[in-house]
């Protein structure tokens, strides 16, 4: 049974992070695109990657639940290498929640918003550009977080059950 739950919580993290780190890292650049080109809130595709990683944070949350569910039938719990990982993925879910997703919605605000509304352009854009780096640059942070625990996961260092 533990191998059935491992495929879960295998398939689940490649079908729910996955596509959620790379719409994430994909957003900054599509907004920054659209502001450029002046499409503005006529730009569909930055939408919709916010709307992707929005419900599939909500999805994700299976994927640490099949994780426990393995870690209980396999007994390691208590693992070192296990708890870190949990750790990680807690933090990369704060900061998905708490910081990522509400930067991704003040993006999307600029395009209905766009240059020149009611502020300066060159204020504006440079307002944009920073918001869009940091954006960019925490949503790096989150990639490098999972990374981690993917790794964590294969190489299960102090591990007693193999690798």
């Amino acid at each position: 049974m533990a191998k059935l739950w491992l495929s879960l919580h295998v398939l689940s993290a490649i079908l729910l992070i996955g596509p959620m780190t790379v719409a994430a890292s994909l957003l900054p650049g599509r907004v920054r695109a659209a502001l450029a080109g002046g499409a503005g809130a006529a730009d569909p595709p930055a939408r919709w990657l916010h709307r992707t990683c929005r419900v599939y944070a909500v999805l994700g949350l299976a994927v640490p639940a099949f994780g426990l569910v393995t870690a209980a039938r396999m007994g390691i719990l208590t693992d070192l290498w296990l708890i870190v990982s949990l750790g990680l993925t807690l933090a990369a879910g704060v900061l998905l929640a708490a910081w990522i997703l509400p930067a991704q919605a003040r993006a999307l605000a600029l395009l209905d918003t766009g240059p020149g509304a009611d502020a300066p352009a060159a204020a504006t854009s440079q307002t944009a550009h920073s918001q869009l780096t940091r954006l960019s640059i925490v949503t790096g942070i989150f990639a490098l977080l999972w990374a981690v625990v993917v790794v964590l996961m294969i190489v299960r260092p102090g591990s007693t059950t193999g690798a």
